[in-house]
């Protein structure tokens, strides 16, 4: 078989027992014991699935499922004690594929892996990305860095996480609420006012003249898109 499984958890015995699971099926089994380390390996061993629990010390699972997103298309199965309603829903809406709640049978957790793989393998092209950059403005999705003309930018976590959904769907329109739930959280959906007041604060740090930009650009009444490229050969879109 020789698909790659990262299983990222805190308990021991669990990575263990899963390791020689899969093992046993034909998997190539890679095994993280915190949400950094996790991160790590991901981005080292470029795995076909992704097992992620979610209350690790720390990064919890819910911030390293977002970083993920934000690197890479493979899917991600959440692996949790965590069995409310708000909280399945908040894993899909970070960007998780399937979400299983433990204790669950291995034949079950086998299953789903295999489920999504299959998926997986009936999309085109590469999942990884490890950046943006064309020459002026570079954006490392590995880590979150963001230079312009080779200056490092501070961004507060809440403007990197928007960067981050923006530049992972670059071109594409994201909607409001989508932005809002991924960025915030499904209980501020509604909260566009968050929304607009967090665009301009990025746009202040990577635009050239934040009233024109080109980088950031509305779509009015649906959401906003990353330009990239675009952006260095376009009009300036209003704010």
């Amino acid at each position: 078989m020789n698909e790659k499984v990262l299983v990222i958890d805190d308990d021991p015995g669990l990575l263990t027992l899963l390791r020689l699971g899969l093992e046993r099926e034909g998997f190539e089994v890679i095994t993280a014991d915190s949400g950094k380390e996790g991160l790590r390996r991901a981005y080292e061993a470029r795995p076909n699935v992704i097992v992620l629990d979610i209350m690790m010390p720390e990064m919890d699972g819910w911030l390293v499922c977002q970083r993920l997103r934000h690197m890479c298309d493979t899917p991600i199965i959440m692996l949790t004690a965590r069995t409310g309603q708000a909280d399945v829903l908040k894993g899909f809406s970070l960007g998780a594929d399937d979400y299983l709640t433990k204790p669950c049978s291995f034949d079950e957790l086998k299953a789903r892996i295999l489920t999504v793989l299959r998926r997986a393998r009936a999309s085109s092209g590469d999942a990884w990305r490890d950046a943006y950059d064309d020459g002026n403005l570079r954006i490392d999705l590995r880590d979150g860095t963001v230079t312009r003309r080779g200056e490092l930018l501070y961004l507060t976590p809440t403007e990197s996480r928007l960067l981050m959904c923006l530049v992972s769907q670059k071109g594409q329109i994201v909607p409001h609420r989508e932005l809002l739930i991924n960025v915030w959280g499904p209980e501020y959906a509604d909260e566009v006012g968050y929304l607009s007041v967090y665009i301009r604060y990025l746009r202040r740090k990577i635009e050239d003249d934040p009233s024109k930009p080109t980088y950031i650009r509305t779509r009015w009444g649906r959401g906003y898109y990353f330009a990239g490229d675009e952006a260095l050969r376009s009009e300036p879109n209003g704010v």
